[in-house]
Order: C-alpha cells, then structure tokens, then sequence
C-alpha cells in the first residue's frame, strides 16, 4: 500500500468515527502528502533569492505555497454585503464559485485586494467607502480565466477604477532603497489614459517630484513622444513621465507587448541603475527591454512607500483614474533582484496555467469533468477513485498533485448505461471502469454488461439540493443521491438507517460543482 493510500485510508477512518476536527488540526495539516503541497510561489522564489516579497496581491491565486488565507473581497450591490475569496487548497487558485455564489441574482465589485505578505498593505478601492476619493470599485466577473485548469476572476480595471494602500509600517521600500515589482496584466486591455501603474506611489496623492514614484505602467501611453509600434509598453513610471528605459528619448529595444497574458517586471536599486523587462505570461522567457542608468534627475529616488493599482501617484481623490488594464497578480520586493530570480519567477507564471478557457463545464455525454465537493470542509476535495482499491472517494487535487491523482479526479460523462437520459460516469485513466454503487457504497469498476451494473452505474443530475451545482440521484434508489461522508461516496437519503444517510449537511454533501478535468 502507497504512503498516499494509507493517509487517505486513516483521514476516512478518522471522520468516519466523528473525528474530523483532530484530522484537520493534525493530519491533514502536520503531514500533508505530496499532492496536497503546493510548488514554490513567486514569494517564495523571491525570498529563496534575497529580495523578500513586501507586498502581494492577486485575485487568482495565492503568491506564497502556504498562504490559505483571503486574495480578495467582493461587495454584493443588493445588500451591501462583503465575502472573503479564499484559494481552493493553500497555495492554490482562487475559490471563483464561492464568489458566483455569494453574487448569483445580482452584482459584485471588488472592494479590496488582501496583503499576503500579512505587512497590511492591502489594497482598497478609492472612492466611498474605500480609501476615499472620487473613484469606485471594479465590477467583480467582468473577465473570468482560469489558472491550472480552474476558473478565476481578473481584477477588471476602466477608467473610474483605481486601488490604493499605505502602511508606514508596512514595509515597503521608501527613499532610494532597493526595489523589484512585477504583475501579469493583459495585452488586450490597455490604453494611453494615465495611468496603468501597479507599485510604489507618493502616500498624499500629489506628484510630488522626480523619484517620487517607483511604479511598473502597462500602457499604451507615449509620454515624451517618439514611440514606434502601437504598444502597449512595458514602462516604468517613476513620476513626471513614463520612462521606456534610461531617458526620455524612446528606448528602441521596447517592444509592443501584446500577448493575452504578459509578465511586467521593473527593478530599480534606488541609486544608479533600473531594468525593465516582460514575456507572455503562458510560455517562455523574459525579453529584458532596458538594463542601465537611471533617468537624470532621479538618482538618488525618493519613494514615499504607499501602492498604488490603476492609476497614477496625483489620483484619486477630486480627479478620476483615465487608464484601463487588468490584473491578475503581482508583487513587490525588497531589494534589487537577481536575473535568475526574475527568471525563476516567470517560470513559476508561465507554469500556472494562465488560460482563456473559461466554460464551466455542463454534465452533457461526451464532456471530461471533474466532480468538487461543495461542503464548507472540503470545497478543495474531488470525487476520485482510490489506488489502493476500488473505493471511490474525495481528498485534494491540487495543480501540484501527480499526474496519476489528477487522472484519478478526472471522468468522461456517458450516456446513461440504463437509461440515456441520465448520465453514467467513466474513468479517465481507467477506460471501461465506472463509478457504480454496490450496498450503497460506491466503487470504480469495470462494466460487465448486466443489467444490474447498468442500473447501478446510471445517475440522474438534478439541481444542486444546497442551490449550487449539481446533485446526482441514483437511477435505481431515486430516494438517493451520491454524497460524500467521512471522504467516502455514498448513495444516500435524507434521514435513515446508515450512518451516511444522515440529515446533518445532506444537502450540501450532495452537491456537486462540475469543474474543468484535472487530467
């Protein structure tokens, strides 16, 4: 029996016999097994490189392979209620059901982008209610994507949209040290209003001079005149202008990036020398666009310490933010960071899936599926068969899982074997196996041809009995519907005589989210 095996076998044991909460604290969380750990994150990355991430923010997925805490808040329009968007697992992507959720029937905005450094440089739109000022928040579900095949939101920024933060203690480099930034932003949503900038800005809103900002644009925006091809850019606004590298005059080796995902990257050690560089944000490397000279007139520079998302340093407060663009993630550092930190980064981007496949996927014959508990204590676990036997069950399918958990978690959607307006479920990995239940247990395996296989292994889809996704009732026990309990699936009704046909979450442990195959 695998190491896998065996801890998938106690944690079932375990809350089987009621004893989840010492699984949660214990277990689960002192010996997690390797498909349950996350890689290392840009942050963790920088921090392995000497230049420490002060500052995090995404609405896609967690920057630090152990973050579980919140990315981002939305705001509902109905009733001015606030949730929290946690990752899936920690160290994973954000939890974009639990949003449509919380917003389906009317419309969300994200308030706030969380700190995941825990410095409290979280971001908050500027306007009423926010930071203050005259903008507003950024509608939550203008542009989903998905990331490691899982669907999430982008911060969807237009002009009227703008997010600030300042801590004094919160660690963010000011005067003329040493500083890195990146975000991944969109090629295809820019413009030439001021001004696209996620970094370092001046704390009282005011442009208060050369050096004063320290801040990546991502615009088209041509500020001294002179550019060739139609951008957007990769600049860095370091105040009183948008520098595409060591002076004012147009640095020839920028290029228009234009990819759907792009990697933006400024260093600037504060004194003598900066660099800019980006790449797509799906595939390959780094094209490094200026390394050299500050501008003059800005060495030494004199960074105040707030951040600054969307607009530029004099903005929001009587005047509205004239840029578009989108965000995804980004962070800044402490220190001037090395080439091959900035290449191991980009690696770890283009490694996360960024990917425009957005459909959630419908249970409808011919479709690959994986099946995601909904229950508040395992909305990171999957329906999946079990190496060790036949069993089927949940645990956690992460983007770091092995190729055989996720093909474990992934199943083509079939015509119903008995009858074919329902649905029947094959395994992915394990073609001519099906999840089928046999004394109300359920199990992987393979079709023998009798009718009685065929009843077992044939499920109705139904509304989710919880209100979300989808519930599936047994052809032959429609009394009963597939349900997680103690991590092993069960058919079950709603009271009776097993333990697992309990009435305590029934609704939500039959209740099932159709998500994109994780193989």
């Amino acid at each position: 029996m695998t190491v896998h095996s065996w801890l998938r076998r106690a944690r079932r044991t375990l809350l089987a016999a009621g004893a989840t909460a010492v699984l949660a604290v214990g277990l689960l969380a002192g010996t997690a097994t390797p498909s349950q750990a996350a890689a290392q994150e840009p942050c963790d990355i920088y921090a392995a490189g000497g230049t420490p991430c002060v500052a995090a923010h995404s609405t896609t997925r967690a920057l630090f392979a152990a973050y579980g805490g919140p990315l981002y808040q939305v705001q509902r329009s109905s009733d001015s209620a606030v949730r929290d968007i946690a990752p899936l697992s920690t160290g994973g992507v954000a939890d974009a059901a639990a949003q449509d959720a919380f917003c389906a029937g009317t419309s969300c905005t994200i308030t706030r982008l969380y700190d995941q450094t825990g410095g409290g440089n979280t971001l908050v739109y500027q306007g009423p209610g926010g930071t203050g000022g005259a903008d507003a928040a950024a509608a939550a579900s203008t542009e989903a994507v998905t990331v490691a095949g899982q669907k999430a939101y982008a911060l969807y920024i237009n002009p009227g949209n703008s997010y600030f933060a300042y801590n004094s203690t919160g660690g963010v480099p000011t005067g003329s040290s040493p500083e890195g930034e990146y975000m991944v932003t969109s090629g295809t949503h820019a413009n030439g209003g001021c001004c696209f900038d996620y970094g370092n800005t001046e704390t009282d809103h005011h442009a208060d001079g050369n050096g004063a900002m320290d801040a990546i644009n991502f615009s088209t925006e041509c500020w001294f005149g002179g550019c060739t091809g139609p951008g957007p850019w990769v600049q860095a606004d370091i105040e009183n202008g948008l520098f595409t590298g060591g002076s004012k005059a147009f640095n020839p080796k920028q290029v228009s990036e234009t990819s759907r995902f792009v990697t933006a990257m400024l260093k600037n050690n504060g004194t003598t020398q900066m660099a800019l560089q980006g790449g797509n944000a799906q595939s390959g490397g780094l094209t490094q666009f200026y390394s050299g000279a500050l501008p003059t007139g800005y060495d030494p520079m004199h960074k105040q310490g707030a951040v600054i998302l969307g607009s530029g340093g004099d903005c929001c407060q009587t005047n509205h933010n004239a840029s578009a663009g989108t965000f995804y993630e980004g962070a800044m550092v402490k220190g001037y960071p090395s080439d091959a930190t900035d290449a191991a980064v980009q690696a770890n981007i283009a490694a996360a899936g960024y990917s425009t496949s957005t459909g959630t996927p419908s249970l409808t014959p011919g479709s690959r599926v994986s099946l995601r508990a909904t229950t508040a204590c395992c909305t990171s676990d999957y329906l999946r068969h079990d190496d060790s036997d036949s069993k089927v069950v949940i645990s956690p399918i992460t983007a770091s899982s092995s190729a055989t958990d996720k093909g474990d978690a992934s199943w083509l959607v079939r015509p119903g074997l008995a009858d074919s307006s329902c649905l029947s479920f094959e395994s992915a990995n394990a073609p001519g196996s099906y999840l089928r239940h046999f004394a109300f247990e359920l199990y992987l395996n393979p079709d023998d041809g009798t009718s009685q296989f065929a009843a077992d292994a044939t499920f109705c889809p139904k509304a989710g009995n919880a209100g979300t996704g989808y519930s599936l009732q047994s052809f032959n026990y429609p009394a009963k519907y597939l349900r997680h309990y103690g991590l092993t699936a069960y058919i079950a009704s709603d009271g009776g005589t097993n333990a697992w046909d309990t009435t305590s979450l029934w609704a939500q442990d039959t209740s099932w989210l159709a998500t994109a195959p994780w193989s």
